[in-house]
């Protein structure tokens, strides 16, 4: 895939973003090969001896700190396989009939379901590799990933608009989230924040206030860029409580500028 990044010190980058967001696990980086040749060159390098889903092997890089590489072969089933390009979206796939009457009621909703699906195309590569970004072994990987609570990811959203502000619009495509995440940033190398499904939850260890955000590296600079603007200004996360009691109009005033807080105390 193409990257811009290899200027970026994406190690320091990861441990201040660690730091900044208090991460409970580290931000960890997915690679692409073309070759299985390419991905078995990667430094301290671990093949699965079972079949996995793609979320334990993610896991087995954000929970553990390995550097894991996969091929197909290693995975449990097409569903995985298939969102990071390595079998094909065909016709048996997109009909997804597996999940009609299990997550979906009819085949209909279960075809919708699959066509939903944010996949990276089929035919170009061959192996994947997870690890943690500050491992400094995929130099630079394709998206870098993190695990954090909707407060700091926020935080995370309000420094990648700081400057050149946009609106994200985010897809929830229910069960088989990966896609929302890792999918859709492989294939797009756009933001892509996902609620993680079931599968991730059971499989891969993602606790119940945890949400995923995959980025392109350089949107890792952007935001952290973003967050020191807003420190600079008293916005820092984690955020101090107010009271939901007190007089707003000071806290107001700081938070928003000295004319919210005026107009706030108006009768």
């Amino acid at each position: 895939m193409e990257n811009q990044s290899n200027n970026l010190d994406l190690v320091q980058l990861s441990q201040e973003l660690e730091n900044v967001l208090k991460l409970r696990t580290p931000p960890f980086g997915i690679k692409m090969f073309e070759t299985v040749e390419a991905m078995q060159a990667i430094p301290k390098l671990r093949r699965p001896t079972a079949i996995h889903t793609t979320d334990q092997i993610i896991a087995q890089a954000a929970r553990l700190g390995w550097t894991v590489g996969i091929t197909a072969d290693d995975l449990v089933g097409d569903q995985c396989r298939a969102v990071i390009g390595l079998t094909k979206q065909d016709e048996t796939w997109l009909a997804g009939e597996p999940m009609a009457g299990v997550w979906y009621a009819t085949k209909d909703d279960a075809a919708a379901h699959q066509a939903a699906m944010h996949c990276v195309p089929h035919g170009r590569y061959a192996a994947m590799v997870v690890s943690p970004v500050r491992s400094n072994r995929l130099n630079p990987p394709d998206i870098v990933l993190f695990y954090a609570t909707p407060g700091a990811m926020i935080y995370f959203i309000n420094g990648l608009q700081w400057s050149g502000y946009r609106r994200f619009d985010w897809s929830v495509v229910g069960e088989s989230a990966c896609a929302d995440s890792w999918g859709r940033a492989l294939a797009t190398r756009q933001p892509s924040l996902s609620l993680p499904c079931f599968a991730e939850r059971r499989y891969g260890g993602v606790l119940d206030d945890e949400m995923l955000m995959a980025i392109a590296p350089e949107d890792l600079k952007k935001a952290l860029d973003g967050m020191r603007a807003l420190s600079g200004n008293g916005l820092r996360y984690p955020f101090a409580q107010y009271g939901i009691q007190q007089d707003v109009r000071a806290g107001l005033g700081v938070s928003y500028g000295e004319t919210a807080g005026k107009k706030a105390a108006s009768p």
